[in-house]
């Protein structure tokens, strides 16, 4: 349960006429003298109290003090106050004392009472929530009293059965509330409180035509309220349009800004290459707790996650590239204390709700001053204190002077700094000798702890393979039998070549080549003058003395004798599986051709 806050102090109510906007300008300013009154004081319903009381929220903040009478009232308002100062329940207290009260609307009968417009999907979330908390004991005409949340990045399906089965109030995004309103699924014909959060922001984002649009779809008769930090030429039209004499309310500090006093604030000029190493010492500072960190990107967000990651660090990341899932997912660990650093777009600055947030780092430079002042107001909310810490580089100088300006920060020149500048370390309570690397704690041993010993490893053994063939094993009785065929083979083929005399290496010479031409030619004409009716033996009897000259011939033309031609015969048959070589023959001039012919005829 979160620890009793301290109501908020009020020295001065002023009320004005204010053609321009509202009918009457209500303005009240801050000090120590006044003491704020309770939500039972101001007449909210007992079940709404109770349930505010187990969340520690006892007292009201000055926007809260100064709205509840006229919204208990079923006046049209529009609250005006900076962030962080409670809004939320400044609208929704009254919200849901009025449905559940079925003052000036109609009684409950799972139809939408109350719809809640905000802009983006994390403050459509806080929102829901912060209703939930504080309907807790409120009950309809079937039981508790339902808040539901619609917003895009979620399937329809699911949006469209808790439509079906009934609620009582809707919050939602303008562009997934369009949607469903236009398929009939949403209906909005028994409206009877409209509320517009962060007016300004719808703005800036484009939904003003959405919004427009879905206001022509509400009853003409209901209670309308308008809150926005800024009041903009645009949201004035709106409210002009759209608003029944509304009372416009400024809860102010004397002599305050737009942005928290209790807000330390510290502006640097950084080198774009030393700010991840400058930022992982900001995150080691001795009063830091959970911080968020803004960019102006995407890509920069999810790179600063990845890198603080390597650090050591508990981050998170949110931004569009995200699905909702992993968002809500990113949020929850933020707020439960799973992770204590969220990496964030200046989307999501103002769907953040969450009281202990004690550093702020723009990353980069904020676009304009109302990006800064929901940037830091993430900090230093409910009273509390924080520290923002912007990093400005080279670049950015002008944007960040001009930004100065509009706020009177009195900051237009950043001092330039480092990771390993003194006045860093100084300023923000950064130990001595930190890195940028999170050290993590080393594992302390029990002194009772046993230690026991793993026994030596034995070596390792030969492995055992297993022999394959086209893919599959080979059992090991057919492996032993290829094996030993194998190896009888590559016996009798080794006894084989044991056996047979060594083959020479045969060697050309010119002289052989000539006696070798010569006894081929004899052959060539021994075949070529046999008669076509001449019988086989003589053609046998031609080619046996072709062969055997040409043997002669080649023993010559080695160096080697060789007594006839059954050497070579014994040869071919220990190389028997061996190809046969094929003799080459050469063929003589015309005139050396015609003259072995005539003698080859008379030897046969």
């Amino acid at each position: 349960m979160r620890s009793t806050r301290k109501g908020t102090n009020l020295s001065k109510i002023t009320v004005e006429q204010e053609p321009g906007l509202a009918e009457t300008l209500l303005t009240a300013e801050l000090d120590a003298t006044h003491t704020a009154p309770t939500f039972a004081e101001l007449g909210v319903r007992d079940e709404i109290v109770r349930a505010l009381d187990e969340r520690g929220i006892e007292r009201t903040f000055a926007i809260q003090e100064l709205t509840l009478p006229l919204a208990l009232a079923g006046e049209d308002l529009i609250g005006q106050a900076r962030t962080g100062m409670g809004k939320t329940y400044g609208f929704g207290v009254p919200l849901l004392h009025r449905i559940a009260s079925a003052d000036g609307t109609a009684p409950l009968d799972g139809t939408p009472r109350a719809l809640v417009i905000v802009p983006t999907r994390e403050l459509c979330i806080q929102v829901t929530q912060d209703l939930e908390n504080a309907s807790k004991y409120l009950r309809n005409h079937q039981g508790p009293l339902k808040v539901t949340s619609i917003y895009g990045g979620r399937p329809y399906d699911t949006q469209i059965a808790a439509l079906r089965a009934g609620v009582d109030v809707v919050v939602g995004t303008p562009g997934r509330l369009q949607d469903l309103a236009d398929q009939q699924h949403l209906i909005l014909g028994k409206v009877g409180v409209l509320v517009l959060d962060e007016a300004d922001e719808m703005l800036d984002l484009g939904f003003l035509p959405d919004i427009e649009r879905i206001l022509t779809m509400v009853p003409e008769k209901r209670q309308t309220m308008l809150f926005s930090a800024t009041m903009p030429g645009p949201i004035i039209t709106l409210a002009r349009t759209f608003l029944s004499r509304p009372t416009h309310i400024r809860a102010e500090e004397p002599h305050d800004s737009a942005i928290h006093e209790r807000t330390a604030q510290f502006v640097y000029r950084a080198h774009a290459l030393d700010k991840a190493e400058l930022v992982a010492r900001i995150l080691q500072a001795e009063t830091r707790g959970a911080t968020m960190i803004f960019t102006r990107t995407k890509r920069t967000a999810q790179k600063v996650a990845d890198d603080l990651a390597e650090r050591g660090f508990a981050v998170g990341a949110v931004h569009g590239d995200l699905g909702q899932i992993a968002r809500e997912k990113a949020l929850d660990r933020f707020r439960s204390g799973k992770i204590d650093v969220l990496v964030a777009t200046d989307v999501a600055a103002r769907g953040i709700d969450i009281d202990d947030v004690t550093h702020v780092v723009n990353y980069q430079c904020p676009e304009d001053e109302k990006t800064y002042v929901h940037r830091i107001g993430r900090t230093g909310r409910a009273g509390r204190t924080g520290v923002a810490v912007t990093l400005i580089d080279w670049d950015e100088l002008n944007r960040w002077a001009a930004i100065d300006k509009a706020l009177g920060l009195g900051m237009p020149e950043p001092v330039e700094t480092y990771s390993r500048s003194p006045h860093l370390f100084a300023e923000l309570g950064i130990p001595e000798g930190v890195t940028g690397t999170l050290r993590k704690a080393r594992a302390e041993r029990d002194d009772d702890a046993v230690v026991v010993e793993r026994p030596a490893r034995e070596p390792r053994s030969n492995r055992s393979r297993r022999r394959t063939r086209a893919g599959q094993p080979l059992d090991s009785g057919a492996e032993g039998a290829q094996v030993a065929e194998g190896g009888a083979a590559e016996g009798g083929a080794a006894a084989d070549t044991a056996d047979a005399p060594a083959r020479k290496r045969r060697r050309r010479r010119r002289g052989a080549d000539d006696a070798v031409a010569e006894v081929s030619g004899a052959d060539d004409t021994a075949d070529d003058t046999v008669p076509a009716g001449a019988t086989a033996s003589a053609a046998d009897r031609g080619a046996t003395a072709a062969a055997d000259a040409t043997a002669d011939a080649t023993a010559t033309a080695d160096g080697h004798a060789t007594a006839d031609g059954n050497a070579e015969s014994e040869d071919s048959d220990d190389s028997g599986d061996k190809p046969a070589r094929r003799r080459r023959r050469r063929r003589k001039p015309a005139g050396e051709g015609a003259a072995a012919p005539a003698e080859a005829t008379a030897e046969a």
